[in-house]
């Protein structure tokens, strides 16, 4: 076990030679002054890994030895004990960044656990959180060996991002390989589930079926609408439901989560798709067929989403809601800023539809940036740059507005995204679409135990280019690769993020009904 060093000054210190002993017992090396100028001499000589701080001493006070201790060394923790309970110095020793406050008369297990939660935490954490998780592991696996409904693999995927996160925050990370594995298992799980049952949710009337994308806005958006206050409509392109969970804090510091819900993506889980079917109320068969003049196939040339705001307003007009809407695509910083000046305006709207595209962009440029992959090496660093993109970004800003504001809110995606690992080799002719998770074209040749294959895409609502149509969804990790190029295409694009697939990370994504704290 570490031995650690403490330093300990008070101006009564010899009373506390029973604390003191107390300590060196269980371990620890104490180090006594009785003052603060002490306590600052000692400190510039020797190391130590944590400071028990008395606040009043004579001469130089608690709070004044404090604010030396942290300009000398600002990251030794520091703990206040005082007598007095004044909220005052409470809070200014808060305001200094101490690590705890104790309050005499002192309890020899009171400062054990002080010490432990400060110098020990990750340990501990990482000791709690390895055994929880070794317990709770042959739980989630028995699941699978049922039959799951939507709702349990929706269940099973949100403790599976629990356990993801929990893990990421422990040291050793051992639990880490095995949690991948599970992981694995489960995604390999859920394609057979969907490939089994996906048919039937958009047919039969009486399946039992998840929310899907096209009745988002039926089902959780427009609903909101109806006491007058103005609903914003926030849809954060390609976010999966780990990067919500990452910046649910930030978040919450600013609104109320009135509820946390989640819904399936629509196949392919890509925003040419999933988007619009959001816009539209519509599956995309559908949407060729009743709006031939907005909707843009895999056959032209012309970008998928810029007639969104024209969906969005037919559906509208299908619900009979006759009220004033706005949208905003934001694919820029200075977008995004130009949208919080105009705040007060947007208050008038009853919704107003904003499109956030900074994921789906951060996706695509790490598969062709070498720096991003280095910034985001892994699952945990691509939450991380999520987390900061949103740290300092307009959207924040946005949202900091609106939670002084009587607006309610509606956070959402179109699909999410997986990070692929193995390739699954297909041909096709050269009009076959780009996309590494879903291919459509006709006569494709692939390996089929890997694949949903889709042979009657009118079952799943999906348009027909020609009569001999097929599509392909890649599952689980796997990503389409030609023979052509063959190893230098799998080189450039494993272990980078892609979507269109059958994957929990695309497929089971976050709706959020939010409410402003400071209203």
């Amino acid at each position: 076990m570490q031995r650690y060093n403490i330093l300990w000054a008070d101006d009564e210190i010899d009373l506390l030679k029973p604390h003191t002993l107390f300590l060196e017992k269980k371990g620890y090396d104490v180090t006594t002054v009785n003052s603060g100028a002490d306590a600052i001499e000692k400190i510039e000589k020797m190391n130590f890994d944590i400071v028990f701080l008395d606040e009043n001493m004579p001469g130089m006070t608690g709070l004044e030895t404090l604010d030396y201790i942290k300009a000398a060394k600002p990251n030794v923790p520091v703990v206040m004990i005082t007598k007095s309970e004044e909220e005052m110095i409470m809070e200014q020793a808060i305001g200094a960044k101490i690590s705890d406050y104790l309050i005499k008369p002192l309890n020899p297990n009171q400062i054990l656990l002080s010490i432990k939660k400060i110098l020990e935490n990750k340990r501990l954490v990482s000791e709690k959180t390895n055994l929880s998780y070794q317990q709770d592991f042959r739980n989630i696996s028995m699941a699978y060996n049922d039959e799951m409904s939507h709702q349990e693999w929706v269940e099973v995927y949100r403790k599976l991002i629990f356990w993801e996160l929990e893990i990421d925050n422990t040291e050793e990370k051992s639990m880490s390989e095995v949690l991948d594995m599970q992981k694995d298992e489960a995604n390999s799980n859920f394609a057979k589930f969907v490939i089994e049952n996906y048919e039937s949710w958009l047919n039969d009337v009486n399946a039992e079926k998840p929310l899907l994308s096209h009745q988002l806005m039926v089902k959780k958006v427009l609903p909101q609408l109806t006491d007058g206050q103005p609903l914003f409509f926030i849809i954060i392109d390609n976010l999966r439901y780990d990067q919500w969970k990452i910046i649910e804090p930030i978040v919450t510091d600013y609104f109320n989560v009135v509820e946390e819900d989640a819904f399936y993506s629509i196949l392919p889980t890509t925003t040419a798709y999933s988007r619009n079917a959001i816009f539209s109320g519509m599956l995309p068969s559908d949407m060729a067929k009743y709006h031939p003049d907005i909707w843009v196939g895999e056959d032209q040339e012309e970008g998928k989403n810029n007639h969104e705001f024209e969906f969005l307003k037919r559906q509208l007009k299908k619900n009979r809601l006759d009220i004033k809407c706005s949208y905003h695509k934001i694919t820029q910083t200075q977008q995004g800023r130009q949208l919080v000046d105009s705040i007060n305006n947007l208050m008038g709207n009853q919704l107003n539809v904003i499109v956030y595209n900074f994921v789906d962009m951060l996706s695509h440029a790490r598969t062709e940036l070498e720096v991003i992959r280095e910034l985001a090496p892994d699952e945990s660093a691509y939450r991380s740059i999520t987390k900061s993109w949103l740290l300092h970004s307009p959207l924040l800003d946005l949202l900091k507005k609106m939670s002084r504001t009587n607006a309610k809110v509606v956070l959402a995606t179109d699909h999410g995204t997986v990070r692929v690992k193995r390739p699954a080799k297909i041909i096709g002719d050269r009009n076959t679409n780009t996309n590494l998770r879903y291919k459509q074209g006709k006569n494709l040749n692939f390996e089929s135990n890997k694949i949903f294959a889709v042979k009657k895409p009118e079952g799943l609502f999906l348009p027909r280019v020609n009569v001999s149509t097929t599509y392909a969804f890649a599952t689980q990790d796997y990503f389409f690769a030609y023979p052509n190029n063959y190893n230098y295409y799998v080189n450039y694009y494993k272990d980078t993020f892609q979507h269109g697939g059958v994957s929990l990370e695309e497929m089971i994504v976050p709706v959020i009904t939010l409410s402003p704290k400071n209203a």
